[in-house]
């Protein structure tokens, strides 16, 4: 039987699903999340989001104080949670460069609010700069490193940020065939630097993930 690790906790359903398909998997949180006092405008004409996290943190904090007519977001979780708390979702990009790429083509003269965690990507806000676009960044949550080490070998070990592999390389050193399975582009890009074996799901949901592991073990 292949054996996985995942660095993010799984529901019972997912892990039936994985050892029906004869993968058995281990799983743990590879971070956690403190979500942060912010101060914003009370009525925010656009906002990006590039994670849930960062939409959960601003729900609570802002305890519908704050109001924001247009969001931007990343990922089709992230969307399916603005809308289900009323919020009006008017672009979506399946990673940050992508959506970074869309504003700037047809929402240069926008001001926008980037909420975000105290350890995010570059890409984007690189990318709005460089084209001159107003972004004022919010920072809403903190996440926290939980590091484990194991002395198992694993087939496989799934990677839902970039986060998620800083915390599992920070005391464990991947076996040379161990393969990477990551949620999206970004995490890919931070999985490729320690394993010789990356393999991105074609969309950044954990389903995804589950199945392309099932796929490729």
């Amino acid at each position: 039987m292949k054996s996985i690790l995942s660095t993010k906790k799984l529901s019972t359903v997912q892990k039936d699903q994985l050892l029906q398909e004869g993968v058995c998997v281990v799983d743990y949180d590879a971070i956690a999340i403190t979500f942060l006092d912010f101060k914003a405008p009370e009525v925010i004409d656009n906002a990006i989001f590039t994670s849930q996290q960062a939409v959960r943190s601003f729900l609570e904090k802002s305890q519908g104080v704050l109001s924001i007519k247009n969001c931007f977001c990343v990922g089709p979780k992230t969307k399916i949670l603005l809308e289900e708390n009323g919020l009006k979702v008017i672009e979506i990009g399946q990673n940050a460069t992508e959506l970074a790429q869309k504003i700037a083509k047809n929402y240069k003269n926008c001001v926008f609010y980037y909420f975000c965690g105290t350890i995010r990507r570059e890409e984007l806000p690189k990318a709005l700069k460089s084209e001159k676009i107003s972004l004022f960044e919010v920072k809403t949550y903190k996440t926290v490193l939980k590091t484990k080490k194991f002395d198992q070998n694993w087939d496989g070990i799934l990677f839902f940020s970039p986060s998620g592999v800083a915390s599992y390389i920070s005391e464990n050193k991947p076996q040379t065939n161990t393969r990477a399975f990551c949620i999206g582009q970004t995490t890919a890009a931070s999985a490729k630097k320690h394993f010789k074996s990356v393999v991105v799901a074609p969309t950044n949901t954990i389903e995804s993930v589950l199945e392309k592991t099932i796929e490729a073990l």
